[in-house]
């Protein structure tokens, strides 16, 4: 079985991103979803810049313009557009809905990566695809399913502020694809940056997707007159959750999700990142007093076989 750095990495991705989803069910509640980037992104951006110093010490590296333009973009296409119009279909269609279309990110990857950067899976790994993908769809089924009704899950409620328009309908068809769309960009910005991050710093071009996100959410909060709201006005915002939840959920599960992708194929990556169901599945069995039942324990069993098989490529 091969378990290297890269296959580490993307688990732990998972699981700090698990953690800070925990975290953002209460934040949510107080803040707009472009205001709860936008501050997100600003911490973490500050919380980066000492981490890659620390991670390559105080000299600035040489990174051509072509690639740092490329992580910019990766930024800005993967965090402020990505999510923008993840947030558009999340309002139309409900959590539980985004849930299963979030389950196309993985495919997509592979696709991408198949094509671009010419990777291919092992048969045993195909399988381990298989039944991961399937591991997370019967998990997805089961916060779906109208007969076992339960809170929102934590992974696809963090972003709902409308739970009236939860219920999709054949005329949500638009929205399904504008969800499928923020998917697909998502997983073409990590396939965009994986050439820069196996010969560029991770610390820094971390920080520089940031950049280009915090640049990318100004941009969308002008175009849509959004500017002058993005700090929240009258609203108390609780730090203790905040900074925390952007320190595990985002800035340590960025760097573990960008360095899996530079030490591992974008396919092994993007299948164990799918693995954070499962953590937030058992995070909030422990700490949030959601029961699992019987089919999220058939979906963690079949995630993990199906992450066993994965490595064993």
């Amino acid at each position: 079985m091969h378990f290297g750095p890269g296959e580490l990495l993307s688990l732990l991705s998972a699981a700090a991103w698990a953690v800070g989803v925990i975290l953002y069910r209460r934040l949510v509640q107080h803040l707009p979803p472009l205001t709860l980037g936008f501050l997100k992104s600003l911490i973490v951006l500050a919380m980066m810049l000492p981490l890659a110093l620390a991670m390559h010490g105080p000299r600035l590296p040489l990174i051509s313009a072509s690639d740092a333009a490329i992580a910019i973009a990766s930024g800005a296409l993967g965090i402020a557009v990505a999510d923008t119009l993840y947030f558009v279909a999340l309002r139309h269609l409900g959590a539980g809905a985004m849930g299963v279309i979030g389950n196309a990110y993985s495919p997509f990857v592979l696709a991408l990566a198949a094509l671009f950067l010419h990777e291919r899976l092992g048969a045993s790994q195909i399988v381990g695809f298989v039944l991961v993908m399937a591991g997370v769809g019967v998990i997805a089924g089961r916060k779906l399913a109208p007969a076992e009704p339960e809170s929102p899950a934590p992974d696809v409620a963090l972003l709902e502020t409308e739970p009236a328009l939860a219920q999709p309908t054949r005329g949500n068809l638009p929205f399904v694809l504008i969800g499928i769309l923020s998917v697909a960009l998502m997983a073409a910005a990590i396939v965009m940056v994986k050439p820069v991050l196996e010969v560029r710093p991770l610390g820094w071009v971390t920080f520089l997707r940031l950049v280009g996100a915090v640049l990318g959410i100004l941009v969308i909060a002008t175009a849509r007159g959004q500017l002058r709201t993005l700090w929240p006005q009258g609203v108390r915002i609780d730090w203790k959750l905040l900074l925390p939840a952007a320190f595990v959920g985002q800035c340590l599960s960025m760097l573990f999700w960008l360095g899996g992708y530079a030490l591992t194929s974008a396919s092994i990556a993007a299948v164990l990142n799918e693995t954070a169901s499962i953590f937030i599945l058992l995070l909030a069995f422990f700490f949030l007093r959601e029961p699992i039942g019987r089919r999220g324990a058939l979906g963690v069993a079949f995630t993990l076989v199906g992450v066993m098989l994965m490595l064993r490529g």
